[in-house]
């Protein structure tokens, strides 16, 4: 593992529920080196989404800072933020988000559309994607063609084509059977280590956290690091 790719420095997230003000994060300080892939458990409501959304620049914390690579994305304006993704950062989701009325290829091309990449240029990047997930002989097929797997292998090509620094999980196995998800979770250890991606994954499977270097376990707002067996 290299420098410091992530850190959170005294992050605070409250939402107001009317008139409770519900702290999901409770003055966090998090350093993630690039290279990395941590899990993070816990139980509902403890946290584990909020924090992938701050890493992200999806949401911003009430209080601290959260800075990945140069960027300080609490400073960042939605529309800095929006740009800054669509480079830096790869999302996978339990639901695999798919347009059912595009191909594979077209799916995992989509997220370039928000880049300065000519058609010719996506192309070649949205196949070298496939290709490292597996899906090569898939490019021409539709969501409702593909098993489970396949189309979270889609999906992981998608976040991966932009070639981003920083992958962020959220459940990627949730809605698969265990040789499935076993499947997933060694592709994604091949991104990590093969491919130099810097990955933090929620997920609530002891299993599943077994993949990564490192497991943290979020509870009440706050995490608590301990060793992947």
């Amino acid at each position: 593992m290299t420098d410091v790719l992530a850190r959170l420095d005294g992050v605070s997230r409250i939402y107001q529920k009317g008139k409770e003000r519900v702290e999901v994060l409770h003055q966090l300080d998090l350093e993630i080196p690039g290279g990395d892939f941590i899990a993070i458990m816990g139980p509902s409501g403890s946290g584990k989404t909020t924090l992938l959304n701050l890493l992200g620049g999806l949401d911003k914390p009430t209080a601290g800072t959260v800075t990945v690579g140069d960027a300080e994305l609490s400073s960042m304006s939605n529309s800095q933020l929006s740009h800054w993704r669509s480079t830096h950062v790869g999302f996978i989701f339990q639901f695999y988000n798919l347009l059912p009325v595009l191909t594979a290829h077209r799916n995992v091309e989509l997220p370039l559309l928000l880049t300065s990449f000519n058609a010719k240029e996506r192309a070649k990047r949205a196949s070298i994607a496939l290709d490292i997930v597996g899906l090569s002989d898939r490019a021409k097929h539709y969501p409702r063609e593909l098993s489970g797997g396949q189309e979270q292998r889609v999906a992981i090509a998608r976040a991966i084509v932009s070639d981003p620094s920083l992958l962020l999980c959220d459940e990627p196995t949730g809605d698969l059977d265990r040789e499935t998800a076993d499947e997933i979770l060694r592709l994604l250890q091949v991104l990590n280590r093969e491919h130099g991606k810097t990955i933090v994954m929620v997920t609530h499977d002891a299993q599943a956290a077994d993949y990564a270097n490192r497991t943290l376990h979020c509870d009440k707002g706050t995490l608590e690091a301990k060793e992947a067996a």
